[in-house]
């Protein structure tokens, strides 16, 4: 495993500040100061410090899924004191320095992932991986045959086109859409520019994965299997069991 990976998938720093502290000449490996963050790490046999202290990989990935409810916000912390992700969280869990992959709306309910590896979170994120995102949808307003083919067909928004994977309605007032990515807001704002309120938005599956079998505010650790599967979902190695 690469230096720089090594100590940020170690909860050391972001990878670009490990890389800073890499190249400052402040990282050694058994003893002997390294300067190439490319450097590679044997993990499990080589000793690694910052500064004259040991730092080491955590057991294994931390994967969480969570069933978010309303009301809560989605970053580690929050300077208004509002109810974070984290707070839904067991003491063990909160001593991982864990991540939500990605953001829902403090009022948007669903699956939402944390996670301690950098790498998996980036990628779960990008648009490139096409990780998909299934949403329902409650609408104030009926939704028309004609609106649902213009979301169809794909809208443009004043931050770029959306052209969701599929959409589907499932009543008078609500609809199931599909994305793969996942633009700031990006469901409320595509309805929004039809003239349609968005009365309740509910995450049902991320990375195909559903909270759904949680009570809101539940949390589960997943499978080494089901972490073997999100990691290659989005090209990455499965990690092996340590």
């Amino acid at each position: 495993m690469r230096l720089n990976r090594f100590l940020a998938a170690a909860g050391t720093a972001s990878r670009r500040a490990c890389d800073d502290l890499i190249t400052a000449g402040t990282v050694s490996v058994n003893g002997v100061i390294v300067t190439e963050p490319w450097y590679d790490v044997a993990v499990g046999s080589d000793q690694v410090e910052v500064e004259g202290r040991i730092v080491s990989l955590p057991a294994q990935t931390l994967c969480l899924l969570l069933h978010k409810p309303a009301g809560t916000i989605t970053t580690v912390r929050d300077p208004q004191g509002r109810p974070t992700v984290l707070d839904l969280l067991g003491p063990a869990h909160r001593q991982r320095r864990l991540y939500p992959v990605g953001r829902l709306d403090a009022d948007t309910t669903g699956a939402l992932l944390l996670t301690d590896d950098g790498d998996l979170a980036h990628r779960l994120t990008h648009p490139r991986y096409k990780s998909a995102k299934e949403y329902v949808v409650r609408l104030a307003e009926r939704i028309s045959s004609d609106q649902l083919r213009q979301l169809r067909e794909g809208y443009q928004l004043e931050d770029g086109p959306v052209r969701p994977d599929r959409i589907t309605r499932s009543g008078k007032h609500t609809v199931v859409i599909v994305l793969h990515e996942g633009r700031k807001r990006i469901v409320r704002r595509l309805f929004a520019a039809l003239g349609l309120t968005v009365n309740h938005l509910h995450r049902r599956r991320f990375a195909g994965l559903s909270a759904d079998d949680l009570p809101p505010g539940g949390v589960r650790e997943l499978s080494y299997r089901e972490v073997i599967r999100l990691r290659r979902s989005v090209g990455l190695e499965p990690e092996p069991e340590r």
